[in-house]
């Protein structure tokens, strides 16, 4: 971790000196601005940011390039803007000081932003960060592939002082098809706020026999399997209760299936919550479901039920998935779309409710002890150390955030199962 020597309070930092993680025996001098511009400011980037912030006080700087959509402050995800957030869409002078800021930092990472707010970075060959979800979420023909990518990325061929964070395990396999970012891509993700609890309490008032699913009523998040999956369990006489947290267009579909299969005695519908109120449900629950297919950029759900404990069973084709869950040791993963694997693992972990608490136990270390905003903070400011220093692409970690991005098939899982 890199220690400020000055707190957050003695504003701009000039150089702050500390000890950068387990692999550097001497105090290095770690002194830059950064940008991140994004879309919008959410409780999904803020906990980075504010670890970002207390290392580099006014030298970093949150870019927001949209008005957040009424969707996603229903869900919870507006939040207060600290002092670190610009809001580039209020005006034409904050845009021009958007410009400036992202042309003088010495890193910037750039989400899904306007390419015209950083052609002139590119062009000066300066350090930049792309942080994307996978570009292909639905399958195209190898052309269509292509010719996505020049257009999307054009600027970025060849530019070896670009590279990538891969908010997706399945990021780096769908760029380098296009052949962008080959070698240069980076494990990354979101990064939700992680609680801390006592273990042993939190494993004592889990329930067993419950079952949590939540997201948004769309197809693409297959919600209705969760429900054959309740008609399947209850048909072999298990005693269980699931729990469906959201809402949206499937809504009453969802409903009626419940009832048309018989297990509407079995699920209670809890509707949309806050994200706090979200994680009481799944502090309780002793199993957590993650059920969408590759539309699924990142899923930062999973983040949140496996820093709550739970037993989380998920598809392979979440884009969060093959970074955070190792099957059979903090997890368990199925294959997309596959009913019959997801109820094999259910019912294993109904059966055997000490394997609930020992994945689930395993699954919040991976959050508390690698899978978090201080621990992505902390290696993005030694990855970028070294790059601005000329070292050309560095491995410095062997995995978690900031260590290399290998290239994944959408089919490895049952290819390593066969």
């Amino acid at each position: 971790m890199i220690e400020a020597s000055t707190g957050r309070a003695a504003g701009n930092v000039n150089q702050i000196y500390g000890r950068i993680g387990q692999d550097f025996s001497e105090r290095v001098r770690c002194y830059m601005k950064i940008v991140f511009v994004s879309n919008y400011f959410n409780h999904h980037q803020k906990p980075f940011c504010e670890e970002l912030y207390q290392r580099l006080g006014s030298d970093f700087t949150f870019i927001s390039t949209t008005v957040m959509r009424e969707e996603r402050r229903k869900l919870g995800y507006a939040q207060d803007n600290p002092p670190y957030v610009l809001l580039c869409y209020e005006g034409e002078e904050q845009r021009k000081k958007a410009l400036f800021l992202i042309n003088d930092a010495d890193v910037v990472i750039a989400g899904g932003v306007p390419s015209d707010i950083l052609k002139d970075r590119i062009r000066q060959n300066k350090l930049l960060f792309r942080y994307t979800e996978r570009p292909f979420k639905k399958k195209i023909s190898y052309l269509k592939k292509f010719y996505h990518g020049i257009k999307l990325n054009k600027r970025d061929m060849g530019n070896k002082n670009i590279y990538m964070l891969c908010a997706s395990a399945y990021a780096a396999g769908d760029y380098a098809g296009v052949g962008l970012y080959k070698n240069r891509a980076y494990k990354w993700g979101y990064f939700p706020a992680v609680n801390e609890y006592d273990t042993d309490s939190l494993m004592s008032q889990k329930k067993t026999n419950t079952i949590m699913w939540c997201g948004r009523f769309i197809d693409w998040k297959h919600p209705d399997d969760v429900i054959t999956l309740a008609a399947k369990l209850k048909s072999a006489g298990y005693d269980f209760l699931l729990n469906i947290v959201g809402g949206g267009v499937m809504e009453e579909e969802l409903k009626q299936l419940s009832y048309d299969l018989g297990v509407s005695d079995k699920i209670t519908f809890l509707g949309s919550m806050p994200p706090e109120k979200v994680r009481t449900y799944m502090e309780e629950a002793g199993i957590y479901l993650f059920t969408s297919d590759r539309q699924e950029g990142w899923g930062a759900v999973l983040n949140e039920s496996m820093n709550s404990g739970c037993a989380v069973v998920t598809s392979h084709a979440v884009g969060s998935a093959p970074f955070l869950v190792r099957d059979g040791e903090n997890g368990f993963l199925y294959e997309s779309e596959n009913t019959e694997m997801l109820f094999d693992k259910v019912k294993y972990l109904l059966d055997h409710p000490e394997e609930q608490k020992r994945l689930g136990s395993a699954a919040y270390e991976t959050m508390t002890g690698l899978w978090n905003a201080k621990t992505a903070a902390s290696r993005f400011l030694q990855l970028s150390e070294k790059l601005l220093s000329g070292e050309n692409n560095p491995g410095l970690f062997e995995d978690g955030p900031c260590s290399k991005a290998e290239i994944l098939k959408d089919n490895w899982f049952k290819e390593n199962k066969e």
